[in-house]
């Protein structure tokens, strides 16, 4: 397809032809600044507008206004003004839910989100704890005749660690945020002159609460979020993205910035800071205690360091959970402070999904996977590996109900708990629904009508949701099981009679066999897999990050899914419901994948495909790919399950050869 052509389509007013044609074209171009580039990218705002698309046609043209081109960004202001308003959503049978007459009303949170001055406390003094014990450790290790002065010298490292982390991290962070994202640093009448209700806010807040306004930056990037960091909340930093005006109305963008005004009013902006910080320092003593440990010397210091790197490395992890959970925590009360500030929850609820959305429409215009977006994922107001089921729904619903249904997956099912053990980010139905809970005590009318997807979930089946659950835990673990019960048998065998070799072989036996059952339950046959579309799989309340369910998707592949690697193997693939990420093995290992993402995956790229896999669903849906049809006949194999079954059935045999050697000898 050509540039050409799709002007050609438009002209004789095939609008939904030229808008394949023109997207088609967008996603091919190497250059962005290049003269078809651009040109495509004008007509297709303008072929969006004749299929009435016109919330598509608003944010293109919006995009076009931030051009480097002054001609175009000159006709995207002129073609601005024959555009109509675009609704608030996508289009919907009911209009938005409404906002308070008036802000400031305290709200309940009822139990959401646990206690925030608790789990900030805890973890601060648990990870200075965990650094003071360390540095107690380095320091006796190395010798210390006087056990006062050692500890004078221990709690010394802590504190000089401590405080400069404290205090030298913004700026440390303000050049990161320079350096690779290019940070504006605006004044608050720029900001007014984007979102009027956003320079209210703020202004609102900062007198309420005795604040010196954030110093306030903007990136130069259509993925949009925001985030917090600093210190001291007189020297906080508040920095969102333009595609955060791009892709949210002017009160839904107050929303967000009234969120990120919450972290530096709770300060766990700064708790964030330094325990980051402090988990990072568990990390350096544990790799500097590593490297001494693996060197010649003394023996005696040569275990101490060892075992005080095992002792870093186990605090490091404590400290990561530590850190995850505060982190959700504070995302919680950070959504409560803005419903009360504004007096509109539900349009914080739309800002989230509309930011999903977002990141989705950004993530199928380019090739690659964004930079910003994965770089500040912690420190976002939403996590960007849980936007491609929200954004999906939002896509294409028609109602805000099909948006509810994905939610259910997030609410109801147990992995999703699971799952969100590892997430920075509590799930996207659950805030929602915390925030919808706030509207009902305001009076007003929730946006997605979360109780009707409440309704829902109380008739999923249970025994389903919870019986494949606690069993699927278990085959989690089934390598591990298998190992121990070959273990087991081992010694009991040994203990009656003379097959010394079991004691060897049957841990490895043990051990592929748990790989081959947990292999047929991940990888079931896929013979029959359903013709389906990506909306429906999100929506499956059931789905699981085990299981795999056999499906036959027919879409366009639109990128890599590798976050900023240009020879990752793994693809998008795009249907008209959304994009998922499809990932790839090749049968050669993992040089097999270096080599497909080298020399293949280029070609793929833009090619209508049907590819068929076992679709999976945790905080980020996914499919393991069994086979990619193209267009033109081009024929791609991936191989998960070929390889778990060669691991298993080789790791068997040589627990076999293993046993009948060991015996004989």
């Amino acid at each position: 397809m050509s540039l050409q052509s799709g002007l050609d389509a438009f002209n004789q007013g095939r609008y939904s032809e030229a808008v394949e044609i023109l997207e088609q074209v967008s996603r091919n171009a190497v250059d962005q600044n290049s003269s078809d580039y651009l040109s495509a990218q004008m007509w297709l705002m303008k072929a969006y507008q004749g299929t009435g698309q016109i919330e598509k046609a608003s944010i293109l043209c919006q995009r076009l206004m931030m051009s480097d081109n002054p001609q175009v960004r000159s006709w995207a202001e002129q073609a601005r003004q024959t555009l109509p308003q675009a609704p608030v959503t996508q289009p919907r049978t009911a209009p938005p839910a409404g906002r308070a007459a008036a802000a400031g009303v305290k709200l309940a949170m009822g139990g959401v989100g646990g206690s925030l001055a608790l789990a900030s406390g805890v973890t601060i003094t648990l990870l200075f704890g965990m650094v003071l014990a360390l540095g107690l450790s380095l320091v006796f290790i190395l010798g210390s005749d006087n056990p006062v002065q050692g500890l004078a010298i221990a709690i010394t490292i802590t504190l000089v660690f401590n405080l400069a982390a404290f205090f030298l991290s913004p700026y440390l962070m303000d050049l990161t945020q320079s350096w690779l994202y290019q940070t504006r640093w605006v004044e608050l009448a720029e900001v007014e002159s984007l979102s009027p209700e956003t320079a209210r806010v703020i202004q609102q807040v900062c007198q309420q609460k005795n604040l010196k306004t954030p110093r306030l930056g903007i990136i130069n990037d259509q993925n949009p979020t925001a985030f917090t960091y600093g210190s001291l909340p007189n020297s906080a930093r508040l920095v969102v993205s333009q595609g955060l005006f791009t892709y949210l109305d002017d009160d839904e963008v107050a929303t967000v910035y009234a969120h990120e005004l919450g972290h530096i009013v709770h300060w766990d902006f700064a708790v964030m800071t330094v325990a980051s910080t402090l988990v990072q320092i568990c990390y350096l003593i544990y790799s500097t205690a590593s490297r001494f440990g693996r060197g010649g010397g003394d023996s005696k210091i040569k275990d101490a360091m060892q075992t005080a790197a095992l002792v870093a490395y186990i605090f490091y992890i404590v400290g990561t959970y530590l850190l995850l959970y505060l982190s959700r925590t504070r995302e919680y009360f950070a959504d409560h402070f803005a419903a009360e500030t504004t007096g509109n929850p539900n349009g914080l609820s739309r800002a989230l999904v509309k930011i999903a959305y977002g990141i989705l429409e950004e993530g199928q215009r380019t090739k690659e996977p964004s930079r910003l977006i994965e770089g500040t994922r912690a420190l976002g107001i939403y996590d960007p590996k849980a936007a491609a089921s929200t954004g999906t729904a939002y896509r294409i619903a028609s109602d805000p109900q099909k948006i509810g249904r994905v939610f259910l997956w997030d609410m109801f099912n147990p992995w999703g708990w699971w799952m969100e053990l590892n997430s920075t980010h509590p799930l996207t139905g659950k805030r929602v629904r915390a925030l919808s809970t706030y509207a009902e005590q305001l009076g007003l009318p929730t946006e997605f009508d979360m109780g009707r997807v409440i309704g829902e979930g109380k008739s999923l089946n249970r025994s389903r949701l919870y019986g494949n659950f606690f069993l699927d835990v278990v085959l989690y673990g089934a390598e591990t099981i298998g190992f121990l019960a070959g273990l087991v048998l081992g010694v009991i065998v040994l203990s009656s009679s003379s097959h010394s070799g079991l004691i060897f072989g049957a841990p490895l036996i043990g051990l592929g066999v748990g790989i081959l059952i947990k292999a047929l339950v991940m990888f079931p046959d896929y013979k029959q897999a359903a013709d389906t579309d990506i909306l429906t799989l999100m929506s499956d309340p059931y789905a699981s990050p085990l299981r795999g369910q056999p499906a036959k998707l027919e879409g366009q592949l639109i990128g890599r899914g590798d976050a900023g690697y240009k020879f990752g193997s793994d693809l998008k693939i795009q249907d008209r419901s959304g994009m998922l990420y499809l990932h790839y093995a090749s049968r050669f290992g993992p040089i097999g994948n270096f080599l497909f993402g080298m020399k293949r995956v280029q070609s793929l790229l833009g090619e209508q495909v049907e590819a068929v896999g076992w679709f999976r669903r945790g905080v980020a849906p996914w499919m393991d790919l069994i086979q990619l049809q193209s267009e033109n006949g081009t024929v791609v194999n991936s191989y998960h399950r070929f390889w778990s079954f060669i691991l298993g059935g080789g790791v068997i045999i040589l627990g076999v050869v293993l046993t009948i050697f060991v015996s004989n000898s």
